[in-house]
């Protein structure tokens, strides 16, 4: 699992019958220290994340584990919303 910082949505007026209901939000990937890394990436959102919160979402296959139907062709997917986060 990664975390990452929501910033933004995506408005698809057809997709894939096995998404509906799943939000797909835009996330940017980052580091322990919240620093970006890498390119923003498209997620399907099971937790009801909203812009500025940080999440953790899973890649691959895995990503879609945590949405309503989990054959759903989703590549990440958020799958909860920190609160905070201690590092060391």
């Amino acid at each position: 699992m990664n975390s990452a910082k929501v910033i933004g949505t995506v408005v698809a007026t057809r997709k894939d019958e096995r998404l509906n209901g799943v939000r797909l939000m835009v996330i940017q990937p980052i580091d322990s220290k919240g620093n970006a890394q890498g390119p923003p990436v498209v997620a399907g959102d099971a937790v009801g994340s909203g812009i500025g919160e940080t999440v953790i979402y899973a890649k691959s296959k895995e990503g879609a584990f945590g949405l309503p139907n989990p054959e759903a062709c989703c590549d990440a997917g958020i799958t909860a919303i920190i609160d905070s986060m201690y590092t060391i």
